[in-house]
């Protein structure tokens, strides 16, 4: 611990409560982080977290938990019972950021002695009152969309005039765009705004620059004024999508060298001046025709990308960010995937990371399926690959809505193809497949979508692989070098089987066993690599894995001796289905590790704890799907793999593996059918006399 706070002992952290859209699984695994980083320094940890089912409630993570609201008037109550030194504002998202500006502001931690540890107050107020954060980078000179903040309806409508229809409407203090939108007019504006002023006192009319580039880079500062960049990502989806909506890659892909070093410059600067001490996110709008930018928002706290950041990069943000918090110098942390460097180095990856968001507005009426400045989306995957084709395709697969890739999903129909390229919507990737397929040309489809050429040229190179695909009738008639270069595209067999074949989704099974078997044949297969943030610089220590047809060799080895157990995770957050099964996966997996075996999961969640680099000994960040699960557990030769765990991705997959010889460890695969299948369950009632409902 550094000499400013060697007389803390006592820590307050504060948790996000109950899961929420824009508030989810990613402020239980920063929050955990924080805990660790804190109890290795052998300071004691004071947590509110009112969420049952989250890992940092749980027993061992802090050394006490209040399961209280976080709200000013019970932080307060446990300040004075606990008597702290410090609190943490910076690991439970928008809730716990708000909450410890109130307490700030009202005198409460100044009258009973506690220190915001990481970044102050006054910086995280100048990041979230849109006035004060306009004024804080014109001190510098970097720019920010035209805006005024106004606090009223008819302030909003001069603001309107005075900065020009359309105009995008933003709340102060909210989360995950909450009552935002685009206004072309008065009418739209009256309507957004009284949205606006029901969550927040202040709001920004700002000039709409629908249409750019979204690009993000998340950045660490110490108190010492050391910076680095750790990721920088880019948004497939241009602004007017918010973050949270759209796909997003990493590294970005369509920068020249000029604006991307000339972003990060900005970046760093822009947290400089701010006086940010940890981690924090700069979301910039950067005209696609020139060097002009805007900056749209800093978020001096961890957030949902800070999670995907984390885990694209192998770098523990969450981690580093609270030791930063104590008072330590980059350079006095070690980088945990090394173990040799110092935490003072940015990453460089040799990968592609993409995230999708997923939604389930199906499970509501009346809902608009139209995606814009306000977040919907109920969860995400994160996908790797060596190309953006493999990465995006793996992606669609992950979000678990009945795709199989970027094509190939023929049952999918647009009315007006125009329109639905003009007004995306969480089927927009598919109303691409459909505009290619009735011959649109790649600038016909930009001029409609605005996402870069670059990506529309790679889903194009997707869709040909696909048509090429087509024109054979027999899986045995599939040239090898076509069927090596759709493997190298992120085509699955299920995906190939159906191009071929165009058969009905109940003949599958032996035609795509049939399928691995001419691939396994041909040499066609699948390697293990691994994420190691430094392109092979320096020798990686990272468990962090994936499987890719772009390799030629494996980059771990495979012990073969049954020491091991392959837990499943559950896959993006979807309603029904979210931290608590990350909760058991997580138990499981200590429980493995504490019986002396070695512990395998396999999810692609980046918001979740199961994915963290030290939960486990070998992390597979890659699909759930039967073909993939396969392939890891035919070169990791476990024990046995666990299902239950993980809801109802790993279930459905049971009697899949069951077929295939593979050891499923708990209730046998039989019986979970038995309990699954509605017909068996009913007649295994009625076998036993049991009383059903007709």
């Amino acid at each position: 611990m550094t000499e400013n706070t060697s007389r803390i002992s006592k820590i307050l952290v504060l948790g996000s409560g109950a899961l929420k859209i824009g508030e989810a699984g990613e402020f239980d695994y920063s929050g955990s982080q924080a805990l660790k980083a804190l109890r290795e320094e052998g300071i004691k940890t004071v947590l509110i977290n009112p969420n049952i089912a989250t890992v940092q409630t749980s027993e061992g993570i802090a050394d006490k938990v209040y399961f209280l609201p976080i709200t000013p008037e019970f932080v307060e109550k446990v300040i004075k019972k606990e008597k702290p030194q410090g609190i943490m504002l910076s690991f439970g998202g928008q809730t716990a950021l708000n909450c410890g500006i109130a307490l700030e502001d009202s005198g409460v931690l100044q009258r009973e002695g506690v220190r915001v540890l990481g970044t102050p107050v006054e910086a995280i107020k100048a990041t979230e009152d849109r006035d004060l954060f306009i004024r804080k980078l014109n001190e510098i000179d970097v720019k920010t969309a035209r805006s005024l903040a106004v606090s009223s309806l008819e302030g909003a409508k001069n603001a309107a005039d005075s900065v020009g229809y359309p105009v995008i409407v933003r709340a102060a203090y909210a989360l995950g765009g909450l009552g935002s939108g685009f206004a072309r007019d008065h009418g739209e504006l009256e309507n957004l705004c009284r949205t606006a002023f029901a969550y927040s006192s202040q709001v920004l009319i700002e000039e709409s620059l629908k249409g750019w580039k979204e690009i993000e880079y998340e950045v660490v500062r110490d108190s010492r004024d050391n910076c680095i960049t750790v990721c920088n990502m880019e948004n497939v989806d241009p602004l007017g999508i918010h973050t949270g909506e759209s796909i997003v890659v990493a590294p970005s892909q369509t920068l020249s060298n000029e604006e991307y070093h000339y972003l990060r410059r900005l970046a760093i600067k822009i947290i400089r001046h701010i006086g940010v001490v940890g981690e924090c996110n700069v979301q910039y709008a950067l005209d696609p025709n020139s060097m002009d930018y805007r900056v749209i928002e800093v978020n001096a706290r961890l957030s949902r990308s800070s999670a995907l950041a984390s885990k694209a990069t192998g770098y523990p943000l969450a981690f580093i960010a609270a030791k930063l918090g104590l008072g330590y110098g980059l350079h006095e942390l070690k980088n945990n995937i090394t173990r040799t460097t110092t935490a003072f180095f940015e990453p460089a990856l040799d990968y592609v990371v993409c995230k999708i968001p997923r939604w389930d507005m199906g499970k509501f009426t009346g809902v608009s399926k139209e995606i814009g400045s306000s977040m919907k989306s109920v969860g995400e995957v994160m996908a790797i690959g060596r190309t953006f084709e493999e990465a995006i395709q793996k992606g669609i697969r992950m979000i678990g809505q009945g795709l199989h890739g970027f094509v190939g999903n023929s049952d999918l129909h647009f009315e007006n193809i125009d329109a639905a390229l003009e007004n995306p919507t969480d089927l927009r990737l598919y109303a691409i497949q459909s505009a290619m397929d009735a011959g649109y040309t790649t600038e016909r489809i930009h001029g409609l979508t605005k996402i870069d050429r670059w990506f529309l040229e790679k889903l194009r190179t997707i869709h040909q692989v696909n048509c090429e695909l087509e024109q054979h009738t027999k899986l045995e008639d599939i040239p090898l070098g076509l069927l090596r270069e759709a493997k190298l595209r992120g085509f699955s067999d299920f995906q190939i089987v159906r191009s071929v074949l165009q058969c009905s989704d109940g003949e599958f099974e032996d035609n795509i066993g049939r399928l691995r078997d001419i691939r396994k044949k041909s040499g066609i297969i699948p390697f293990v690599k691994q994420i190691d943030t430094l392109a092979a610089e320096y020798p990686a220590c990272t468990n962090y894995l994936y499987l890719s047809y772009a390799a030629t060799s494996h980059d771990v080895e495979f012990y073969s001796d049954k020491n091991s157990v392959v837990v499943l995770g559950s896959g993006a957050y979807r309603i029904g289905s979210s931290v608590e099964f990350d909760w058991c996966g997580v138990n499981a997996l200590q429980t493995i590790s504490d019986g002396g075996l070695r512990s395998v999961m396999i999810n692609y969640n980046p918001e979740t704890v199961s994915t963290d680099y030290d939960v486990c000994d070998r992390l597979y960040f890659d699909e759930l799907s039967l073909e993939r699960v396969l392939d890891i557990l035919e070169l990791e030769q476990p024990r046995g793999t666990i299902v239950s765990t993980g809801g109802q991705i790993p279930n459905n997959l049971a009697m899949r593996l069951h077929r295939y010889d593979m050891p499923v460890l708990g209730t046998s695969p039989l019986s979970i059918d038995r309990a699954e299948n509605r017909h068996k369950f009913s007649a295994m009632l009625d076998k036993l006399g049991i009383d059903q409902p007709r």
